[in-house]
């Protein structure tokens, strides 16, 4: 397998540096906790190597939330990232087809692509508002598709599929003997009904998550997947063991003291990203040259210049780089055209985040011809 590095980890804020950002809506996650405001508590943790699977007290929280679930169907990565990885070693071989939603988080191609993968992407576009049609993606699913690969909340648009949809998907691919991988890092971020963990439907599914994003820990590194096929979990275990044997302790234990209180600090992160979104949204409704389609969770939203603005693009982001120095995810960092960019509202404070708007109306207004 040859590694590349990708554009959103190349250009990403914490490589350019924070220093260097005045109004960072860059970030894919809600504000960086701090540990202080946490209320952990280490004192006596043995620094040993952990439980493979994961700490199982952390593993019993996860699978507490769907009846379906048990500890052991829980496995605890290095981020959703890792879990990501061990997904598409285990399944995919090269010449192996995977049907994918695009654009996407760029793992979720890269590292299949790389393996010598087939890619067959699902389009996801302003026009059909970036959802998908079941019935659509059913009939691309071919006799070698190894695995389809979603996610919801979808990163980088927002967009969203019901319950119902995802019961469908979900038969689809047994239908077609395929596995669903179904990246929720999103899940809790619904801004509507939120959807069951899609693996506490179906052995065919994998869950993937993180306490990254929706959270907030992105410093901890703490990742899951979730699968009920129990010879496949067993597949699972054994490329963590041979990548990384079993995260960290101090990592798991602040996981569970967090988890173990998610309710409160839930609340209070939604509090954040409905106050925040609702800036976003008020801002959006007054654009000119700039239009979306409404995210319906998480706390990101992937914009568009209009096609017939008048706007330069290139100069643009010129002018909101290094005059305001204000950053967002441009489009080529999801293969997308870079008249597109990935705006999150969950990450800055409301005072940087109607600041950071504000600059784009500016440089936008500015790079016009």
């Amino acid at each position: 397998m040859r590694y590349r590095r990708m554009p959103i980890e190349v250009e990403s804020p914490e490589q350019f540096g924070y220093g260097n950002i005045d109004c960072n809506l860059a970030e894919s996650s809600v504000t960086d906790g701090l540990i202080s405001d946490l209320g952990i508590n280490l004192d006596g943790l043995v620094l040993m190597y952990g439980d493979h699977y994961g700490k199982p007290e952390l593993r019993e929280l996860i699978a507490a939330e769907h009846p379906n679930l048990q500890p052991d169907d829980v496995l605890m990565t290095v981020g959703a990232a890792a879990a990501l990885f061990i997904v598409s070693t285990s399944l995919l071989q090269a010449g192996d087809r995977l049907l994918v939603a695009f654009p996407n988080y760029a793992t979720n191609i890269e590292t299949p692509r790389q393996m010598g993968c087939e890619m067959d992407f699902y389009p996801l576009t302003f026009d059909n508002g970036f959802r998908i049609d079941v019935d659509d993606i059913a009939s691309r699913i071919t006799p070698q598709t190894k695995l389809v690969s979603l996610t919801c909340p979808h990163n980088p648009t927002g967009s969203m599929i019901t319950e119902a949809e995802l019961m469908r998907l979900i038969a689809a691919v047994e239908a077609k003997g395929c596995r669903l991988l179904f990246d929720e890092t999103y899940r809790e971020m619904s801004f509507g009904k939120v959807l069951p963990p899609a693996a506490a439907l179906s052995p065919s599914v994998i869950s993937v998550s993180s306490l990254s994003k929706t959270y907030g820990l992105p410093g901890i590194r703490m990742g899951w997947l979730i699968c009920r096929d129990k010879t496949l979990m067993q597949t699972f275990l054994a490329a963590k063991e041979q990548i990384f044997i079993s995260n960290s302790v101090v990592d798991e234990e602040i996981a569970y003291q967090f988890l173990a209180r998610k309710a409160e600090h839930l609340q209070r992160i939604r509090q954040h990203i409905d106050t925040n979104f609702a800036i976003t949204k008020a801002w959006m409704a007054e654009q000119t040259d700039f239009e979306w389609v409404e995210p319906q969770g998480g706390c990101v939203c992937f914009p568009r210049i209009k096609p017939d603005s008048g706007v330069d693009v290139e100069k643009f982001y010129k002018l909101l780089n290094t005059i305001y120095k204000t950053f967002t995810g441009p489009g080529h960092w999801f293969e997308s055209d870079r008249a597109h960019m990935r705006v999150g509202f969950g990450w800055p404070s409301k005072d940087e985040l109607s600041r950071g708007l504000a600059n784009i109306t500016q440089a936008l207004l500015a790079a016009k011809d």
